[in-house]
């Protein structure tokens, strides 16, 4: 190796140790709101077509647009939180007056807690302790009812501050919308150095796969909620709010509906008349089915991966990274999926080529 190699290997080594440390530096700052930027990215993705239309409605006025997209936004996700925490804080003030003045009066415990083994003397005995001395029941299971008031506590907590990251998503997402062509084309273009030559038809595909996720999951998910709840209110449960919302959550995370849809049909069958426990049954069965009928056809529309992939990808993401696994996960597999069939496509075609070369050679 020459001087003029060594210079240039040295000055290669010293740009490449400053890129590097440039980039630890952005990874360590951008680390922290990981999780908010990817979740305005796949927001972003998935409302475009909507922010699309807006914009044309409103005469090309793109920032307009985002502007009143981002509020609904932060309308949907500081609302129920700002409500929770109002209704909450009411009903602890409410009942901690209760329990100072000593007016903290329950109702009888059911008979039926007679019937359970072991557990249900004990639950009856705190119940009538509680309503006949409150003062001595406060001394013996005051340390139960503040560790259990900590968990509570501790999951809204939990909640509350997923809602406010999901605030700031809705925020960074709304800055993302009217320059999101110009987003678009540096993501292609940063995918084809990357997976040159078809990173770009990656990126596309990893969009599209995004939004029909979001139609197949969340969409349906949400309309076999409104329906269930529409037929809940209809029929006369109290619990009709609750219980779409429970029904939403797990059709959200892939469990489906039935852990509510049995229990209830099964109150319904022993509280109910006959004949309306039977239109109820009839209505929610159907109801709590359409998920496994619509989810593959909305998710598979228009894309080249398998629906079996997609779903795979959907489950396997919920259960390694959470909600926000249902997008990432069958992002991940698709890519990979295609790159494995551009693999063995290239292999394929090399021993076409061999082979063709090789008979050419004979003849």
């Amino acid at each position: 190796m020459n001087g003029m190699d060594e210079r240039r290997l040295i000055d290669l080594g010293v740009r490449l140790l400053f890129l590097g440390v440039f980039a630890f530096a952005a990874f360590n700052i951008i680390l922290p709101l990981a999780g908010i930027v990817v979740w305005a990215i796949i927001l972003a993705v998935a409302i475009y077509p909507l922010f699309d239309w807006l914009q044309v409605k409103l005469g090309g006025r793109r920032g307009l647009s985002a502007t009143l997209i981002t509020l609904l936004g932060l309308a949907l996700t500081i609302g129920p939180l700002w409500a929770s925490i109002g209704g909450l804080a009411e009903h602890v003030s409410s009942l901690a007056d209760k329990v100072q003045s000593g007016t903290l009066n329950l109702p009888q415990p059911p008979e039926r807690l007679n019937d359970v083994p072991v557990a249900g003397p004990k639950i009856i005995e705190a119940w009538t302790l509680f309503n006949s001395n409150l003062t001595v029941a406060l001394e013996q299971y005051g340390s139960v009812i503040l560790e259990f008031a900590g968990v509570i506590g501790g999951a809204v907590a939990g909640i509350g501050f997923q809602l406010l990251a999901l605030a700031l998503s809705v925020i960074v997402m709304g800055m993302m919308l009217s320059p999101g062509p110009k987003l678009g084309e540096m993501a292609e273009t940063f995918g084809n150095r990357v997976f040159a030559p078809k990173g770009g038809d990656f990126i596309k595909m990893a969009t599209a796969t995004i939004r029909n996720v979001s139609r197949g999951v969340l969409g349906v998910a949400a309309l076999q909620a409104g329906l269930m709840g529409i037929v809940m209110v209809l029929f006369g449960i109290k619990a009709a709010g609750p219980l779409a919302v429970v029904i939403l959550i797990l059709g959200i995370i892939q469990v489906g509906p039935m852990l509510v849809v049995i229990p209830l049909l099964i109150w319904a069958w022993g509280s109910m008349a006959f004949g309306a426990a039977l239109l109820l049954t009839a209505l929610m069965m159907p109801l709590a089915l359409m998920d496994n009928i619509l989810r593959p056809i909305f998710i598979a529309k228009g894309l080249t991966t398998p629906i079996l992939v997609i779903l795979v990808g959907v489950i396997g993401g919920v259960l390694s990274s959470g909600l926000i696994g249902i997008f990432i996960g069958p992002v991940i597999l698709s890519v990979f999926y295609d790159l494995v069939v551009a693999w063995m496509d290239a292999d394929i075609a090399k021993e076409i080529e061999a082979e063709a070369d090789q008979e050419s050679v004979a003849e």
